[in-house]
């Protein structure tokens, strides 16, 4: 409990700030509280009852917002920070609260995604135009899910079958070739609903890399374009077989094409991926009080780089089941169930351990009464091979006025090494290599937060510290370190106003190993961000900001990045009933500049998009 006199002052500081502002709003009820989220408990609940920090991200913002991917959308998001290295469909990274890209977990429809050999998640490989909505979870949520959640979770809803019948189409072209065409469908009865879409894109490209590369890093400089390819399918089905019991089924695959520089080989590396998703589940009420889901699901992650002169596999297989059950009781909402994850790995890279499974329980409370809210989890797993961990998550919330909520929180997690970080082996012995004596991390993370709200506008104030024992390293060497500090403040402004839409957000952040006093690497101080939409007649136009302070490029603090600040605009028009133009331009100032050092990121780029939506 390092942090309790600091949480103290700062619940102090948090109450005192928005009791001035409260002593002059009035009491009204505000629509984004009322909105309902899964991810924060595993099951619905209203999003103004929930004790950690959410951000949820609907499909209409997702048209209106200018990121071409999921991690262009989440770096203008309160508390996310982003690095990429290079344009569309390279690698890129999501730090929630500061943490590393490895402690954040990636759900599709609640199917665990990503890589066991990287130990990261794709966050680009599911194309925007199959998402119905993304909610954000920031903080700890081991206790929920496991291995993987020490920073948050970042959950994708695909769109699903509804009642009727709803075609959607899209056509984009612009900067850089780049054309994309996207179609689907979704459909159904009360009794079966059904949803069907398909996406094709594709992208010239600019040179991911720039001289600054060759002299720090091993994968070279090559000033030719770097292009990517994706086709993609979703599909979903609903049954309800009989009454309070349905059948539900997912399919998301997305086939990618990459070129990017190959460092030692003179030519680009063709880099064919394959993200597979697949979900079947029966769910229903078995008693008046009691719901309860059966689900089995797989994700893959299959990827192979060919160059001139070699080729290399890295193929990822998570199996899943899990089993989930809902009871309402007096003191609140009881869940508990039983899960099982496999992974496998297999490829060109000879791995010592290639198959483990993890075993775990969950239980959990969540309720509110008046003006009081709470929440307790508590989750044990076991991996056959790191053995047990247990974790464990309290909250607690109270409404101050009708207007003003004030929450607390107090949790922990922890993190198995990927295989890379346990068995890598480059035979350049300058090169990344693994250590299988790397043992999972460890975190505790403690938060105050509060709430206000005026009208039609949310004030949130959210303080957190995040300790972590035992946090891995790969610079210079793989290692476990012995604990690294994050500590941050989010003051985020969300609303409307007459026609007016805008989200604001300040993040501070102070992210350093312990051990050095150093920070943390690609971790701003300082991130604004902000993005505002107006509607007038047939047109929406909107427009985003966002700029860091400086960041450092290595753990020993002596390679810096420069801060920056990016402005994109974005225009629609309903120019039929069914029918819009879309118009954006990223980058407006066409700044240069880097998230990670010899990577370029976009300069100025316009694109155009005719969409049906009926």
């Amino acid at each position: 409990m390092f942090f309790v006199f600091s949480k103290a002052r700062s619940l102090a500081l948090v109450l005192g700030a928005c009791l001035a502002v409260s002593s002059w709003a009035q009491s009204n009820e505000v629509r984004q509280l009322q909105e309902v989220v899964v991810t924060a408990t595993r099951s619905e609940m209203r999003a103004d009852e929930v004790m950690a920090d959410v951000t949820v991200i609907n499909h209409e913002e997702l048209r209106r917002n200018v990121g071409r991917s999921v991690s262009e959308v989440l770096a203008r998001m309160a508390g996310v920070q982003t690095s990429s290295n290079g344009g569309l469909g390279k690698t890129s990274s999501i730090y929630i609260r500061g943490t590393e890209n490895r402690h954040v977990l990636l759900l599709v429809d609640g199917v665990r995604y990503g890589s066991s050999t990287s130990g990261t998640a794709n966050f680009d490989s599911i194309p925007l135009e199959m998402i119905e909505r993304i909610e954000v979870l920031k903080g700890p949520a081991s206790a929920l899910y496991g291995s993987d959640a020490v920073g948050g979770v970042v959950q994708i809803f695909t769109r699903k079958g509804r009642e009727g019948f709803h075609p959607y189409a899209s056509l984009t072209a612009g900067e850089w070739d780049r054309a994309e065409v996207a179609a689907g469908f979704s459909a159904g009865t009360k009794e079966l609903r059904y949803s069907l879409g398909v996406q094709s894109q594709n992208e010239g490209g600019f040179s991911a890399t720039n001289p600054r590369l060759g002299s720090t890093n091993t994968s070279g400089f090559n000033a030719d374009r770097d292009g990517y390819a994706q086709n993609s399918v979703q599909t979903s089905v609903n049954w309800q077989f009989v009454e309070g019991w349905s059948l539900e089924g997912l399919v998301v695959q997305a086939d990618g094409v990459n070129h990017y520089d190959g460092g030692r080989n003179p030519f680009d590396v063709r880099g064919e991926s394959t993200s597979a998703i697949r979900k079947l589940g029966v769910a229903g009420q078995i008693l008046p009080a009691w719901k309860s889901r059966l689900e089995l699901s797989s994700s893959a992650d299959r990827s192979t780089n060919l160059t001139s002169t070699s080729t290399s596999r890295f193929n990822t297989e998570q199996q899943q089941w899990s089993w989930q059950n809902e009871v309402a009781t007096p003191v609140g909402q009881v869940f508990a169930g039983l899960e099982a994850l496999r992974e496998l790995v297999d490829g060109t890279q000879r791995y010592t351990v290639s198959d483990r499974t993890t075993s775990s329980t969950f239980l959990g409370l969540s309720g509110s009464a008046g003006a009081h809210s709470w929440q307790a989890n508590a989750r044990h797993d076991r991996n056959t091979q790191f053995g047990s961990a247990s974790t464990g998550l309290v909250g607690y919330g109270y409404k101050v006025t009708p207007d003003l909520r004030v929450h607390g929180s107090y949790g922990t997690s922890f993190k198995v090494p990927s295989f890379n970080t346990l068995y890598w082996f480059d035979p350049v012995p300058t090169n990344f290599q693994g250590n299988a004596t790397t043992q999972p991390e460890r975190g505790e993370n403690a938060e105050l937060g509060a709430s206000l709200a005026l009208g039609d506008q949310l004030l949130t104030v959210v303080h957190y510290e995040n300790r972590i024992q035992g946090f891995i390293t790969k610079q210079p060497t793989v290692s476990n370190i012995p604990y690294v500090k994050l500590d941050g403040w989010t003051l985020a402004l969300q609303g409307e106003a007459g026609a007016w839409t805008y989200r604001t957000a300040l993040d501070f952040l102070d992210a350093r190993n312990e051990q050095t006093g150093k920070k943390l690497v690609r971790r701003p101080d300082l991130q604004l961000s902000s993005t505002a939409s107006y509607v007038a007649g047939n047109w929406t136009l909107g427009a985003t900001l966002l700029s860091t302070s400086d960041t450092f490029d290595n753990a020993t603090n002596t390679v810096s990045l420069g801060g920056y600040t990016t402005l994109d605009v974005f225009a629609s028009r309903k120019i039929r009933k069914d029918w819009a133009l879309e118009g954006r331009v990223i980058n407006l100032g066409d700044k240069f500049y880097q998230t990670a050092l010899g990577y370029n990121q976009p300069g100025r780029a316009a694109y155009v998009t005719l969409r049906y939506q009926p």
